[in-house]
């Protein structure tokens, strides 16, 4: 076993927090709190260390410490937590702990290590090395186990030991902190893909003569699925059923009450309800789930019927679907008795619109990100009427399906000059005659 090598190097009064700064050749060169500190051998970034020993002597000593450049490095030293709570800034790279200093409201009878677990917390990102008595190498290996990088023997401590250690420790906690990063990247696409799922479903159009073409684009600021959500089912008696829609705001938790509210769609749908029986009992799963009492979901349904001639509409608070049919030029469908959004008017009611579609057309329902991006560097935005003025465009160009909706896409985000502030999604029912 190594000698021991007596203590070294005194902490300075005022790195222990003890004493006021006094000035010494120049501004100090110690990092300011919420910067964050890296290490890197080919920087000249120092390394800093903060002791926490209870020292009864009144004076924390540590061996010479030398970083990888062959500089000392910094160190720090606090006598109790509370201390080293106010000394533990993001500059900090390592912590040295003592294992026998008592934790706050703590007794001998309790748990050995809960200094440690309280410094892990308070420090979930700092490596930390344990410090324990000679020999007591079990309860070092349970430091360990418990989130420590490392542990030491107190009474074999020499700088080259300790220089080592704490390199060692602070790379061994950069290299866990990615590698948790990308445990968690991989947990977060898991859970996008049963989102996505759940969002964008498969269709149920078996037996059905239409044909089904959907696009997704997520806004600006999200990779990843928003609160639009989208299904088509058909039912025993040869119905279609199409719904869009769109919960306020894009956080996850939005984005789950879609998924709750796109699934209770189509059981809705097929245990047999449709128009406002249908929107009032979304209405109900949404005022339920939702997290905030100010969360609202608009919502566009349509159901055609078995011939594909006609089709009953119910809207609530969303735009009205673009209907287009060979010979004329593309339109939106009635929109004037549009019901409020899912969410704002206790007990309020959907009138369904009974519309005709002809024997053969085009229809495209979509959430509003398709229409309210801006038009170039102004304040502008395409709306439905540039929409409309878009699609038909389009449609002269010989465009159907997912190729239309791929073009429609590209081009409102073309139109904005990048990516679009909201999410859209769009879907699109032919029928041909």
């Amino acid at each position: 076993m190594p000698v021991p090598i007596p203590r070294q190097r005194a902490i300075p009064a005022v790195e222990s927090g003890q004493a006021q700064a006094a000035p010494q050749g120049g501004p100090s060169k110690e990092a300011t709190p919420r910067k964050e500190a890296t290490v890197d051998n080919n920087t000249a970034t120092q390394l800093t260390l903060l002791v926490i020993e209870d020292d009864p002597r009144g004076a924390t000593v540590v061996p010479e410490l030398l970083d990888p450049t062959g500089r000392p490095m910094r160190v720090r030293t606090a006598r109790n937590l509370t201390e080293a709570e106010r000394l533990l800034t993001d500059d900090v790279h390592c912590i040295l702990l003592d294992l026998a200093l008592p934790a706050p409201g703590r007794t001998a009878d309790d748990d050995e290590l809960a200094v440690l677990r309280h410094v892990l917390e308070l420090a979930p990102r700092h490596a930390v090395l344990a410090l324990t008595a000679s020999g007591d190498s079990e309860r070092g290996a349970e430091a360990v186990r418990v989130g420590a990088q490392d542990y030491l023997f107190r009474d074999e401590l020499d700088g080259r030991l300790l220089s080592r250690a704490i390199r060692y420790a602070v790379e061994r906690k950069r290299s866990d902190t990615a590698e948790r990063r990308l445990a968690e990247g991989r947990l977060r696409a898991q859970e996008n893909r049963r989102l996505e799922r759940g969002l964008l479903p498969t269709p149920l159009l078996e037996g059905s003569s239409l044909r089904f073409a959907a696009r997704y684009r997520p806004g600006r600021s999200r990779a990843l699925l928003g609160g639009d959500f989208y299904d088509v089912v058909r039912t025993p008696d040869g119905t279609v059923h199409a719904m869009i829609g769109d919960v306020c705001g894009h956080g996850p938790d939005e984005a789950a009450l879609g998924v709750e509210l796109r699934i209770a769609w189509r059981a809705l749908t097929l245990a047999g309800l449709c128009g406002d029986e249908l929107l009032g009992t979304l209405q109900e799963v949404l005022e339920h789930e939702r997290s905030d009492d100010e969360i609202f979901a608009t919502l566009c349904t349509v159901d055609i019927a078995p011939d594909g001639r006609r089709a009953g509409l119910c809207l609530a608070g969303h735009p009205s679907p673009l209907i287009a049919r060979p010979g004329r030029p593309a339109r939106l469908l009635p929109y004037d008795n549009n019901g409020p959004a899912l969410g704002l008017l206790p007990g309020a009611r959907w009138p369904r619109m009974q519309v005709e579609l002809g024997a053969e057309w085009s229809l495209m329902l979509y959430t509003d990100g398709l229409i309210e991006g801006h038009v170039g560097q102004g304040r502008e935005r395409l709306g439905q009427d540039g929409m409309v003025s878009m699609i038909r465009r389009q449609l002269s160009e010989g465009l159907r399906g997912e190729e239309l909706l791929r073009a429609a896409v590209n081009e409102v985000r073309s139109l904005n000059g990048g990516e679009l502030a909201d999410d859209v999604a769009v879907l699109l029912l032919d029928r041909e005659g």
